[in-house]
């Protein structure tokens, strides 16, 4: 229906409570029309994406260690919180408070469960469940922040739902393997995922973080050179990626950044300088087709500080080196600010050392021969028979993890080692990769080299709601086991293949299932606590425990001294 002047704007997603320091804090929200947006005293005008309204409320002048509920007005109108929620109120809450800092963290949310159809199998959404079981918590109890690690949409998997949206805005038929085409699709997969009530009050609530993986764009993104030449080679890629990226800009890398970095982001001050009645899109595709096209001119990685804990997100999807004799996750360039954010935090004193990337570093020891060996025959027999039979393997199986870009993982492994041993000051307790992508949970711990003060472990939780099919979870469960190890081992031995630069063993897991992860950081401890969904008497959807895994060592007990 038409508005008219006397229409009240409608808060159609978020509020979402996004990046927060000890005295600021950003909250973004999309609208159904432009207006003025007011959060705790502080205003800011939507801006247009393609007939869509959006703001970022910068809020600043708070308190460390406060906990302050707040409000959200349209154009003077109170819409948030909602009058008949059964949750508790939003509420900015800053570090700075004493007690431990948790993080909750996860990956991998086909749409929210009221969205998939009920024939499709899959288990208990866990966000839902967990933003149910944070509600009945007492407050010090909530997390302090929330990290999600890619594939928050799936613009290559639709739902029954979605397809027959697509049917009627596109007036054709839509294929059971239909894929979002641009800017517009790609805003309902946002709608369809963030709508449901648990989550919608869990993101107004806990500060969230949010990188992007393969599947917010299609699968097998930026997989190879070979694959990169066929996509781009298509007349649909440009519009796929320039609304994949556009719609990430707005939806999830935009709240990522601190009020000191919007301030100097060129792209958010363009959007801004814009006349009120322009729109942004244009402006957003051009940026987007530029990244696309050369990953330098837009870095989609950024630094997360929290007190004594620093997250630093590494995007290791659109910054990928494709060529096959120069293969690597992130360019030089890249890597090279990385190991300077590493070296910062240890200057810094930190006690934790985190780094998000959407794909795991370690991966189970089968996996990862068998990726290093696929790496090894593409780029030796590049363009002759064998190296192509390896491209066509590498697609088929998803061989594209950090094992398959052999010099980014011994890079990462260096600069991670080099942090544990205190070569640039006093180590971290830990220094933990936190991922996703591999749609089962697990912890492993680097055992070798030695002489590490602080200890280094991979994290992988995945899916928050998704399943993996059961030759999957196989797959995964073989690829820990020690026979498989040692014949893969074995065929990347024979083909000459490099190994690792690093050890590592399995310390719990695999865990399949919806699952949400947490992390409890308090002084030099940490815990890796997992929860996993589960149906119960009733049909109730509730979250078990699974694991408490300790990830530092104890702290010495204090000596008394005679005299």
């Amino acid at each position: 229906m038409p508005l008219t002047d006397g229409d009240v704007p409608t808060l159609l997603l978020g509020p979402l409570l996004r990046h927060v320091d000890p005295v600021s804090a950003t909250v973004w929200v999309e609208t159904d029309r432009p207006c003025s947006v007011e959060v705790l005293g502080r205003t800011a005008r939507t801006f247009s994406v393609g007939g869509h309204w959006y703001a970022l409320v910068v809020v600043e002048g708070l308190e460390p260690g406060s906990t302050t509920p707040y409000e959200v007005h349209l154009d003077g109108v109170h819409v948030w919180p909602e009058a008949s929620s059964p949750f508790p109120p939003s509420r900015i809450r800053t570090p700075g408070r004493p007690g431990p800092f948790r993080l909750a963290f996860g990956s991998c949310r086909y749409a929210a469960p009221t969205t998939v159809d009920v024939t499709e199998g899959i288990p208990p959404d866990a966000l839902d469940a967990y933003a149910e079981r944070v509600a009945r918590l007492p407050e010090d109890e909530w997390p302090d922040a929330l990290v999600m690690l890619g594939d928050q949409v799936y613009a290559d998997e639709l739902t029954t739902a979605t397809r027959s949206w697509l049917r009627s805005r596109r007036g054709q038929s839509v294929p059971e393997d239909a894929q979002t085409r641009d800017f517009e699709e790609y805003t309902h997969l946002y709608a369809e995922s963030w709508t449901d009530a648990q989550v919608r009050w869990l993101l107004s609530t806990i500060p969230s973080s949010m990188v992007f993986d393969d599947h917010e764009m299609i699968d097998d993104w930026n997989t190879s050179a070979a694959w990169r030449r066929r996509i781009t080679a298509t007349d649909w890629w440009a519009e796929r990626i320039a609304g994949g990226l556009v719609s990430y800009w707005v939806y999830q890398h935009l709240g990522n950044l601190s009020p000191a970095e919007l301030a100097e982001n060129t792209t958010w001050q363009a959007v801004r300088a814009l006349p009120e009645d322009a729109d942004a899109e244009p402006l957003l595709r051009e940026m987007a087709l530029a990244a696309d096209r050369d990953p330098h001119t837009v870095r989609w990685s950024y630094v997360r500080h929290w007190g004594d804990a620093r997250l630093l997100m590494v995007d290791s999807r659109a910054g990928r080196v494709l060529e096959e004799q120069a293969r690597r996750m992130v360019d030089d360039v890249e890597f090279a600010w990385i190991e300077d954010q590493m070296r910062q935090a240890v200057d810094d004193g930190v006690g934790h050392l985190l780094v998000g990337t959407s794909l795991p570093w370690l991966l189970p020891h089968a996996i990862d021969s068998i990726e290093r060996w696929d790496e090894a025959l593409a780029v030796r027999h590049e363009g002759r028979l064998l190296g192509r039979a390896a491209e066509a393997l590498r697609q088929a199986a998803d061989l594209e993890h950090w094992a398959a870009f052999g010099h980014s993982f011994d890079r990462l492994a260096a600069a991670l080692l080099s942090v544990a041993r205190g070569e640039h000051g006093p180590a971290p307790a830990t220094a933990l990769v936190l991922s996703g992508d591999v749609h089962h949970a697990y912890a492993a711990e680097v055992v070798a080299p030695g002489g590490l003060t602080g200890r280094v472990h991979q994290l992988t939780v995945s899916p928050l709601h998704n399943q993996a099919p059961h030759p999957i979870r196989i797959g995964f469960r073989i690829g820990w086991s020690r026979w498989a190890r040692r014949f893969t081992g074995a065929i990347a031995r024979a083909a000459r293949v490099r190994p690792p630069s690093v050890e590592w063993a399995k310390a719990a897991g695999p865990f399949f299932g919806n699952q949400v992860g947490e992390l409890v950081l308090e002084g030099r401890q940490a815990r890796f606590v997992l929860h996993v969904s589960d149906h119960r008497t009733g049909g109730q959807e509730v979250l078990q425990q699974v694991l408490d895994l300790p990830l530092a060592d104890p702290v010495p007990a204090t000596v008394a001294v005679d005299g």
